[in-house]
């Protein structure tokens, strides 16, 4: 599953505690943090520390993994385009 925002990440989560029929409060529990806490990262991600985040990810027996995202035909042609050469002794206007 491809994730690129906070907000699709605590909805995944969200999910993943539905399915095992937890409560904020047994995550909490779980996660070693506060009832509070896992409310706002489920509804206000962005406010969470990343520390929080991952004690959530470890108490739910989860993790994150963070590869390359795949090249757009866009990317490519930037990068297959040589680069100018410049040198130290180069002008720039």
């Amino acid at each position: 599953m491809v994730i690129t925002t906070a907000k699709m990440l605590s909805h995944v989560i969200r999910e993943f505690r539905y399915q095992g029929s937890l409560s904020q409060t047994d995550v909490a529990k779980l996660a070693g943090t506060t009832q509070a806490r896992i409310s706002v990262f489920e509804n206000e991600p962005e406010r969470t520390k990343l520390e929080t985040l991952f004690k959530i990810l470890a108490g739910l027996e989860l993790e994150l993994i963070v590869q390359p995202r795949k090249k757009s035909a866009v990317t490519e042609n930037l990068i297959s385009e040589p680069t100018p050469a410049f040198s130290d002794d180069d002008e720039v206007r």
